[in-house]
């Protein structure tokens, strides 16, 4: 499954938008596990957190270790991007943060790409909504 990924995200354009970026950044490349790319030294501002993936290149952060729990998290992320037929992933992945911004106020808890590639994984914690915060049970 991992090579077919690879080469689906190779041909839908991501990796390469990946590739550009990382080095554009002036990262460090290396192979990853499952036919992943690790760029490490990604410095750029946009977007925050300590890894981004783009297609099967992993954004890396200077100081932010690669965990056998943050590339499992990423890896998901590589395999969003196939089945969202690459760059549409990063469309529906910024309405996703919008939408989690305003229901749980940040950019995960409600963003449904994030909770399948797994929160804790990511190094995210899960927040009601809102109104679950702000409404109060009046007891009788």
């Amino acid at each position: 499954m991992s090579t077919v990924r690879t080469w689906w995200n190779l041909l839908n354009g991501s990796t390469v938008l990946g590739l550009l970026i990382a080095v554009a950044s002036r990262t460090t490349l290396r192979p990853g596990p499952r036919g992943t790319l690790l760029a490490q030294g990604y410095t750029w501002g946009f977007p925050n957190g300590g890894a981004i993936t783009i297609g099967n290149v992993i954004l890396v952060r200077p100081g932010v270790r690669c965990t056998e729990a943050l590339l499992r998290h990423e890896d998901r992320h590589v395999s969003q991007y196939a089945f969202c037929l690459g760059l549409p992933f990063l469309i529906l992945y910024a309405v996703s943060v919008a939408v989690s911004l305003a229901v749980c106020g940040d950019t995960a808890s409600a963003n449904p790409f994030e909770r399948a590639a797994g929160l804790a994984d990511g190094g995210y914690r899960a927040h009601p909504p809102r109104w679950r915060r702000t409404h109060r049970r009046i007891s009788t």
